[in-house]
């Protein structure tokens, strides 16, 4: 976990049902500044990065890298649309599962699918 990460309170806090399949963590520290593994990129850098953990995810088979979690840690001060900004990469990539950190372990996890 990043320090420089002050994640927002929510009353609807709860620790996961169960664990999540293939997550991959995205820091945002900034609005323009995030951290995926160890790697801190510019956000418009996060495409190429996962890229290939999707393409790796692929080569995996069985689903993996439709069955990935993306979780998201913001800083409480963030704007959302940053947040928005970081899941519109994601799922051009072809992530389709994301998970927004909150204060006391809060996970709300979505599918969001083109209609």
């Amino acid at each position: 976990q990043n320090q420089r990460i002050h994640l927002p309170s929510s009353e609807l806090a709860k620790p996961p049902d169960a664990p999540l399949e293939s997550p991959i963590t995205i820091n945002v520290i900034s609005e323009e500044i995030a951290i995926l593994g160890a790697q801190e990129v510019p956000i418009a850098g996060l495409t190429r990065l996962l890229t290939l953990e999707h393409q790796v995810l692929v080569r995996k088979g069985e689903g993996k890298a439709r069955e990935a979690t993306i979780i998201i840690r913001a800083d409480g001060s963030s704007e959302h649309g940053v947040v928005q900004q970081v899941i519109q990469i994601c799922q051009q990539v072809g992530f389709e599962r994301f998970a927004l950190r909150a204060k006391q372990q809060e996970l709300v996890t979505t599918r969001l699918t083109d209609t």
